[in-house]
C-alpha cells in the first residue's frame, strides 16, 4: 500500500489510486448486464415497442446518454464524493434534494440489485434442470449469491473489477461471435438499414421501446461512485463515463440490429412476441447449435452475478458516503484496514440482501414472476427519476457561476428533458414494465414520492437542528473551496 492510500484510509476515505479506467468500464457494463438485456429487455421491446425500429431507438437513447455524460463530466472537478447522484444534487440543487435524492438511490439500487440476484438464481436452477435435469431450488444459488458477492465486495475493489472483467469479456465475446456470423450470413448485400429510418422508429410503440432502451443502459452513471478509488480520477473518470456510454451503445445497436436481420426486418415483432423469452437463445442455437444455446444459457446467468456484484459495489459506497456525511450511523463509514473496503456497509447490505430474499422465499413467491417483476422495474423508474434531475440540476449549478456552453448548459439540459419525458413514460406505462396488473406490484413507484418527502423533512431538520452536520451534506471530500460558488443561503 502506498503512502497515497494509507493517508486515504487514515482520514477514513477508501483507497486511491487502485481503479483505472478499463477497471472502472468493466464494473459499469458488468452493471447493465449486456447479456442479461439481449437476451431479456431487446425482445420485449421487438414484441411491445416499435419492432425493427428498436436499433435505431437503441441509437437515439445512446445519444442522450452522451448529452447527459458531457454535463455529468463538467462536475468532476468540483465533487469528489462516493454519493455521484446524492452530492451532485446536494451541490447543484440544495442540500435538501441531495437527501431525497440519497434516500432515492440506495432504494433504486437495492431493488436492482435484489432483482438480478432473484433472476440470476431462477435462471441457475432453470439452467441445471434443463442441461442435467437436476432439480434445484433458486433459494440455494441466491444464498450462494449473496455469500459470493458479499466475499468480494469485503475485500479489496481490486479484486472484484477482475471478476466482473473476465464475466464480461466471455458474455460480451459470445454475443459479438453471433452477430458476426448473422452478418456473414445476411452478406454485404442483404444488410437492411430500414431499423434506423424515420419513418420505421417512430412507428407505433415508440415509447414502450424507449422505456426499455434507457433501462438496458442504467448504471453508467455510476462511475463518479469510484472517484475516490480512481487513478487520476479527472482524466479516469470522464474516460470510463464516455468509454461506458460508447461502447454499451454499440453493443445494443449493433447487437438489435443483428438480431433484427436474423429474424427479416418485416416479421421481427410476430417473431419476437410469439416467444420472446426464448428468442436470442433460439437464434444462438441457430447459428452455434446446441453449444451456442448453452453457452447463451450459462453466461447469461455470469452476466446476472456480474451485475449483482456491481451493484452490490455501488449501494455499499453510496452507504459508505452517506454516513461519512453524518446522515447515516458512522459506523457505516468504515474502511477496512486492510483491504480499504466499506465492509460495515457490505455486512449491512448482506442482511438487506438475505432479508428480502428470505421475505420472498418464505411467502413461496417465484422469483421470476415475483421477485424480479416488482423490484427491477422500481430500480429502473428510481434511477430514471435521479438521472432526470441529476441532468438539469447540472445546468442549474454552471448557469449559477455563468458558465454557459455546450457541455456545461445545453447537452445536460436536452438530455434532463428527453429523460423526464422517458421517465413520465416509464409511470404512465408502468404495468408493461412489470408484466402484470396486480395493483400492489403497479403501484410501487408511490413509494418514492414517500422517500422524497422524507428525504426533504430529514433535511429541514438537520438545517435547523444540526448545523453542523446539514454543512458538510454532500461536501465530503469536495475539492477546492467551492464556498463562493454558492448561493448566498447555502453557504455554511
Amino acid at each position: 500500500m502506498n503512502r497515497r492510500t494509507q493517508e486515504d484510509q487514515s482520514n477514513g476515505g477508501l483507497l486511491s489510486g487502485v481503479l483505472g479506467t478499463g477497471d472502472i468500464i468493466f464494473m459499469i457494463l458488468a452493471c447493465a448486464a449486456p447479456m442479461g438485456v439481449l437476451a431479456g429487455i431487446i425482445p420485449l421491446a421487438l414484441a411491445f415497442g416499435n419492432g425493427a425500429g428498436v436499433p435505431g431507438t437503441q441509437l437515439l437513447v445512446s445519444l442522450i446518454m452522451i448529452l447527459f455524460a458531457m454535463g455529468y463530466v463538467r462536475m468532476i472537478p468540483h465533487v469528489r464524493n462516493a454519493g455521484a447522484f446524492y452530492a451532485y444534487i446536494a451541490l447543484s440543487l440544495n442540500k435538501e434534494a441531495g437527501i431525497a435524492a440519497a434516500y432515492v438511490a440506495v432504494t433504486a439500487y437495492i431493488c436492482a440489485a435484489a432483482s438480478v440476484l432473484g433472476a440470476m438464481a431462477y435462471f441457475m436452477s432453470d439452467l441445471l434442470q434443463s442441461a442435467f435435469d437436476f432439480s434445484t431450488r433458486w433459494e440455494i444459488w441466491a444464498g450462494l449469491g449473496i455469500l459470493a458477492v458479499s466475499w468480494l465486495g469485503y475485500h479489496k475493489i481490486t479484486m472484484a473489477a477482475k471478476v466482473l472483467a473476465v464475466a464480461l469479456l466471455l458474455e460480451v465475446g459470445l454475443i459479438l461471435l453471433i452477430d458476426a456470423l448473422i452478418l456473414h450470413d445476411v452478406g454485404f448485400s442483404g444488410l437492411d438499414f430500414s431499423s434506423f429510418t424515420p419513418g420505421t422508429i417512430l412507428a407505433p410503440g415508440l415509447g414502450i421501446a424507449l422505456i426499455y432502451a434507457i433501462n438496458g443502459c442504467i448504471g453508467f452513471e455510476a462511475t463518479a461512485i469510484y472517484q475516490e478509488e480512481a487513478r487520476d480520477r479527472q482524466r479516469t473518470i470522464p474516460r470510463a463515463t464516455y468509454g461506458a456510454v460508447v461502447v454499451l451503445g454499440t453493443f445494443y445497436v449493433l447487437s438489435s440490429w443483428c438480431l433484427v436481420m436474423a429474424l427479416s426486418p418485416e416479421n421481427a415483432q410476430a417473431r419476437a412476441a410469439a416467444d420472446p423469452g426464448r428468442l436470442v437463445t433460439g437464434v444462438a442455437m441457430q447459428y452455434l447449435g446446441h453449444f451456442g444455446r448453452d453457452a447463451l444459457n450459462l453466461l447469461t446467468v455470469t452476466s446476472l452475478f456480474a451485475a449483482t456484484l456491481g451493484f452490490y459495489n455501488n449501494i455499499s459506497r453510496y452507504v459508505f458516503a452517506l454516513s461519512r456525511d453524518g446522515l447515516m450511523p458512522p459506523a457505516l463509514g468504515s474502511v477496512h484496514s486492510r483491504h480499504g473496503s466499506p465492509y460495515v456497509a457490505c455486512l449491512l447490505l448482506t442482511a438487506i440482501l438475505t432479508v428480502i430474499i428470505g421475505l420472498f422465499a418464505l411467502a413461496g413467491l417465484d422469483p421470476l414472476l415475483s421477485l424480479v417483476t416488482s423490484l427491477s422495474s422500481m430500480g429502473a423508474v428510481g434511477l430514471e427519476i435521479l438521472l432526470a434531475t441529476t441532468s438539469l440540476s447540472i445546468p442549474y449549478y454552471f448557469a449559477r457561476r455563468g458558465e454557459i456552453s455546450i457541455g456545461t448548459f445545453w447537452a445536460p439540459l436536452v438530455a434532463g428533458l428527453a429523460i423526464t419525458a422517458i421517465t413520465y413514460l416509464s409511470l404512465t406505462n408502468y404495468s408493461a414494465l412489470t408484466g402484470t396488473d396486480l395493483a400492489i406490484v403497479n403501484r410501487l413507484p408511490f413509494l418514492f414520492v414517500g422517500l422524497i418527502a422524507i428525504g426533504l423533512l430529514h433535511g429541514l431538520w438537520l438545517r435547523r437542528n444540526r448545523p453542523d452536520v446539514y454543512a458538510q451534506v454532500g461536501s465530503t471530500h469536495v475539492e477546492g473551496d467551492l464556498t463562493a460558488a454558492l448561493p448566498p443561503e447555502q453557504r455554511p
